[in-house]
Parts: C-alpha cells; sequence; structure tokens
C-alpha cells in the first residue's frame, strides 16, 4: 500500500493544536497521523513501528486505538470543514474535534510492519457532534473496526 495523502485535514490545524500524540504534526514522537479525503470516505494511513509491538509479529491494540481516535476527531473536522464549504489546502483553519466516545472492536490481530488504512464513513448527528464509523485494514482485511463520537472543541480548551 504506497497510498499517500498529499494534503491532510491536520496541515492545516494551527500550531497550537498540533501536538496531539496521534495526530501532531508538532510532536516529534508522537504517530502523526494524517486524514484526508478518498471520495465520501475518509482516509489515514499508518504503518506501525516496531516498538508499537504487542506479541512478536502483531501490533499493540493500543495504537489501533489511537489510530481509530485520531481517524475519527480528523474525519469530523473535513467532513464540517466541507460543510462549510472549505477543503483541506484552501488556507482556512478548519474546525478542530475532540472524542467524547471511542469504541474499538478488534476483529483479528494486526499484523505487524504492514501499511494500515483506516477507512471512514461519517454522520453528522447535530451540528457540533458526528458519529464516524471506522474500519482499519491490513493487507485488505478488516482488523479492526471502531466508532467515534466527536464533538467541536470547547472554547474552554483554548489556551490562548
Amino acid at each position: 500500500m504506497s497510498e499517500k495523502i498529499i494534503h491532510a485535514i491536520q496541515d492545516d490545524y494551527s500550531d497550537d493544536y498540533s501536538w496531539c500524540y496521534g495526530c501532531g504534526r508538532l510532536n516529534k514522537d508522537g504517530l502523526k497521523l494524517r486524514t484526508g479525503w478518498e471520495g465520501e470516505n475518509t482516509i489515514t494511513y499508518y504503518t506501525p513501528k516496531p516498538e508499537h509491538t504487542a506479541i512478536p509479529g502483531f501490533v499493540y491494540g493500543g495504537i489501533i486505538g489511537s489510530l481509530i481516535d485520531c481517524h475519527g476527531t480528523g474525519s469530523a473536522a473535513l467532513a464540517l470543514h466541507r460543510k462549510n464549504g472549505h477543503e483541506p489546502g484552501e488556507g482556512l483553519e478548519p474546525p478542530r474535534f475532540v472524542t467524547a466516545s471511542l469504541h474499538v472492536d478488534y476483529i483479528k490481530p494486526t499484523p505487524q510492519e504492514v501499511p494500515l488504512k483506516a477507512i471512514g464513513t461519517v454522520e453528522e448527528i447535530h451540528p457540533k457532534k458526528w458519529k464516524i464509523q471506522i474500519e482499519v485494514h491490513a493487507d485488505n482485511h478488516c482488523t479492526a473496526k471502531g466508532e467515534v463520537i466527536a464533538v467541536v472543541m470547547p472554547k474552554t480548551f483554548d489556551n490562548k
């Protein structure tokens, strides 16, 4: 899987909000997950590192949970940004979301050193609340499914 996201929603987050362990581009120790569109679905690609091992040959479930979590909030940001008439790369800061609920089902062990693809389907359930259904695929096999309820980041999170 050599696909790559040209311009992800996370590329447009302000520096103040780019420190997330999962998707923060400024977190030197983070995963640096990037979310974009593929048709009407959202996608994130990630290849786990050797230190993300649970049992030799398989990925630690917390990494899969982080992938689903950040893919969900990034997907919600993409959807609301598009609803507002914008796309990543237009120079406008997108809305930021936080996770209200995260549910993960591990379908089968996720192999190590295999590129992963998270695919999201987004549903608006309230102007400030979105539900994202996510599947994680390794070698074209679904290894995990998740659901994220994402809410627009409250003003109380503003550290400015």
